[in-house]
């Protein structure tokens, strides 16, 4: 059985998608664009103004599908739940299709 170059390519992508299950919260909130950068992302959690689940968490807390992710702010408080974790950058057309607003 021989395995042509386009196989092996197709394998590969298979393999980057499926092994994508977990992600920083600073990192998912910029690349979902709920945040704009991920600087801001950090100093939010720390001040402890992200809760994940209903706890404060830190930047480095790890994502998984299925959690909850509230953001206090005066302005815009906002409350979604994750529902796919991406390998890395989105576009913005598929940033949105990464969560889904509860309120």
């Amino acid at each position: 059985m021989t395995i042509q170059f386009r196989d092996f390519i197709i394998i590969l992508r298979y393999k980057k998608v499926n092994r994508a299950k977990k992600m920083r919260l600073d990192k998912f909130l910029k690349v979902s664009r709920l945040i704009k950068r991920r600087t801001v992302a950090n100093e939010v959690s720390e001040k402890g103004r992200v809760l994940v689940n209903g706890t404060p968490a830190k930047p480095a807390k790890t994502l998984k599908v299925g959690d909850i992710i509230e953001i206090e702010s005066a302005k815009n408080p906002i409350k979604v739940e994750v529902l796919q974790i991406p390998t890395g950058n989105v576009s913005i057309q598929e940033a949105c299709t990464l969560y889904r607003v509860l309120n």
